[in-house]
């Protein structure tokens, strides 16, 4: 089967160069609006992993509390994915920035990746901590002590009065010792079992780690989208100015040969002036977008760029629901991290129930020890220990509902993402097939708005009529042309974000660009 990603053929055999009008500020907001509360949608749910990774438990009867507002967690990890570290030099000459230099640079360089890196570091120090009481400990150690006494302060006043010459103060007396030490716990079912719900957690963080890149793919991907429509509009808006000045032209030219009124000047003029103002506008919107770009890719805010990719466009292949979900469920990170923390949970409970067995240890050291280190004898020993536990004032029973509690609450998460998934495939298969209709009937339509404006510049060159027809077919096409670059926009988006449902944008665009 064939999971489309956005990284289809580049060499598109029609793109929209100098044919579209700015849209309306309504349009552009509403568009905007959509595409950020798809990608945080898409992304919260890493976050809420992380969070119950880090709410898991490395030691029986320890456990965070989440707690805080979701949509503070939410703004976080929002600002997390559109931020970065920026790095490297400003150079004076811009420098060609293709989609797969983007997203290479955004693994590197958001602030998400390196932070869910740092998480990874920490999930593996837990990990050791939780380890390192199962394993022997060899220690060594070297004294020389020296002492005075007072044997009143220790009770034998009464005893030196009954014997004259009895002496209060002893010493200063010393010794010297020297030895190495070992200790072992030889079964302990708590620790054992909270090892391997430290083992489960680092794994659930460093599926949350590889969910993250999956997102970041995302991000870039959908930015570098934006960048690219974007410059799009700045090519349709100038190519609309022309037009608006050839009418403006030739309106003036046919009002001085007296063909037409002053009132087609006019008009002419004023529509001008507002295919200017849309042009201004774009310039604009397209280099806050490389702003945001730059900011999530890691480049310098000072450092131009230029954009070498166009938005391409390649009919979908048949997909099927199930094939789909069963992909998403076996590849996407963050329900592999929940099932992490489904079963580290599950070894925070036997551990908790393991509290009232007994456990055994043992200890060992051998050594020299003597007034001096010339008259030292060697000394040792050895012991082995059975703790059985008796009471401890119901504290097995309380980390034992404590851990059950965590462990429904993983189970019903758990659950939640499943079906998560299967609606984040379901809506990825319709914006995909949605958005493929879109961009048939927008190509379309720019071919019948660009005839109307043909036949309305031909009726009023011939005085047919005014030239209100003109500018209403200019606007026809300014609408037409938008409606294709916002199309091809949502489909490709709609291809990315298939692939981040199924959980293969990453490895989807590294398949790709090897092929290109």
């Amino acid at each position: 089967m064939y999971l489309p990603t956005a990284f289809g053929n580049l060499s598109v055999s029609r793109f929209f160069a100098a044919r579209s009008a700015e849209p309306t500020d309504k349009f552009k907001d509403e568009t905007l609006m959509d595409r950020q509360r798809k990608m945080i949608e898409a992304v919260l749910c890493i976050t809420l992993a992380a969070l119950g990774a880090r709410a898991q438990t490395m030691a029986p009867g320890q456990y965070t509390d989440l707690g805080g507002s979701p949509g503070l967690r939410q703004n976080s990890f929002q600002n997390q994915t559109m931020g970065s570290v920026p790095t490297g030099t400003v150079s004076p000459q811009p420098i060609p920035l293709s989609l797969a230099d983007a997203i290479e640079r955004g693994l590197r360089q958001n602030l998400g990746v390196l932070l869910s890196s740092d998480a990874q570091l920490s999930a593996q120090g837990h990990l050791t901590q939780a380890r390192s009481p199962l394993l022997p400990d060899f220690s060594a150690r070297v004294s020389e002590t020296a002492q005075k006494i007072n044997l009143a302060a220790e009770g034998f006043s009464k005893i030196a009065g009954r014997f004259p010459g009895f002496p209060l103060l002893v010493g200063p007396f010393g010794y010297f010792d020297m030895r190495v030490a070992f200790s072992h716990s030889l079964v302990d079912f708590n620790l054992l079992a909270s090892e391997r719900s430290s083992r489960q957690n680092a794994a659930a963080v460093k599926f949350s780690y590889q969910d993250m890149r999956e997102a970041v793919v995302l991000v870039v991907g959908s930015t570098y989208l934006q960048a690219i429509a974007a410059a799009a509009r700045v090519d349709t808006a100038d190519a609309q100015v022309q037009s608006a000045q050839a009418l403006y032209n030739q309106a003036l030219d046919m009002r001085n040969v007296g063909i037409s009124a002053g009132i087609d000047v006019l008009r002419a003029q004023v529509e001008l002036q507002s295919r200017r103002q849309q042009l201004i506008s774009a310039r604009n919107d397209f280099a806050k977008q490389k702003l945001a770009l730059a900011r999530v890719v890691g480049l310098p805010l000072g450092q131009d760029f230029t954009l070498t990719e166009k938005i391409p466009y390649e009919t979908p292949e048949p997909i099927t629901v199930e094939e789909s979900l069963d992909q998403a469920l076996k590849s996407r990170a963050d329900f592999q991290a929940a099932l992490s923390q489904v079963h580290a949970a599950e070894q925070m409970v036997r551990a908790a129930t393991a509290e009232h067995l007994p456990s055994l240890s043992i200890y060992a050291d051998y050594g020299a020890i003597g007034s001096t280190p010339s008259t030292v004898l060697g000394t040792f020993t050895t012991y082995a220990a059975l703790r059985i536990p008796i009471f401890a004032g119901g504290r097995a029973h309380g980390d034992a509902q404590v851990a059950q509690a965590e462990l429904n609450r993983s189970r019903q998460q758990l659950e939640n993402l499943r079906a998560q998934v299967e609606q984040d495939v379901r809506d990825g298969i319709l914006d995909l097939q949605a958005a493929a209709d879109q961009v048939s009937v927008a190509m379309s339509n720019v071919d019948l708005a660009e005839r109307t404006l043909t036949q309305a510049r031909d009726r009023f060159a011939s005085g047919a009529t005014d030239n209100i027809e003109v500018v209403q077919a200019q606007e026809a096409v300014a609408s037409a042309n938008e409606s294709y670059i916002s199309s091809l926009y949502e489909y490709n988006l709609a291809r990315v974000e298939l692939a981040r449902a199924t959980g293969s944008a990453e490895r989807g665009y590294r398949q790709y660009w090897k092929e290109k």
